[in-house]
């Protein structure tokens, strides 16, 4: 019964707690954006998501404001990246709108992390899997490497994820997470499962 009802239910009431909780936080970081760089304050982004929909993910800005045209991997210490940005970044802080995104159900708390639609072409069969699941905000290739993994890597954890989803696992994941936010993900980085 998790997987089919209790996880979106528990996706839903945990987004209306955060973003009551979080809009004052979320006042002072559009002040500090605001202040460290001109632009918007939220950044936006089509993302592959549930059974291969695109949906528009909400991020806060952490780069000047510069068009781009080639999506690349993006370290905390790229030029681009603003001096408030990289607090941000350091502390995911950047993606605190997409609780917005589990609200309206584009999203979960935990599963794979939504990538670019063009990535859907370079696909092996494990990444093939994530679209089986909602994309989250964190997940099990997130707290055992992220961007410090390959992307045939990320998906043989999202596809094991998505094999053993369940209560206990979100729960491994989203306490790693905690973690990871402490001491930082090079501290995690492992080995993919095989």
């Amino acid at each position: 019964m998790y997987r089919p009802v209790f996880k979106r239910l528990f996706d839903f009431l945990f987004a209306v707690v955060a973003l009551i909780i979080l809009i004052p936080v979320l006042i002072v970081i559009f002040i500090a954006v605001k202040l460290d760089s001109s632009g918007p304050f939220f950044y936006f982004q089509q993302r592959l998501g549930y059974r291969g929909e695109t949906f528009k993910v909400f991020k806060i800005r952490s780069m000047t404001n510069k068009k781009r045209f080639i999506h690349n991997e993006v370290f905390t210490n790229d030029s681009e990246v603003t001096r408030v940005g990289k607090i941000l970044r350091r502390f995911k802080i950047d993606e605190l709108p997409q609780i917005i995104n589990v609200l309206k159900g584009d999203m979960s708390l935990i599963g794979p992390r939504p990538c670019l639609p063009r990535q859907k072409d370079e696909f092996d069969e494990n990444g093939k899997f994530r679209l089986s699941v909602r994309p989250g905000l964190t997940g099990l290739a997130q707290v055992n490497g992220n961007i410090y993994l390959s992307w045939p890597e990320r998906w043989k954890y999202d596809r094991m994820y998505v094999e053993n989803l369940s209560f206990i696992l979100d729960l491994q994941i989203l306490f790693k997470t905690i973690l990871i936010l402490i001491q930082g993900e090079d501290k995690f980085i492992k080995k993919p499962y095989v």
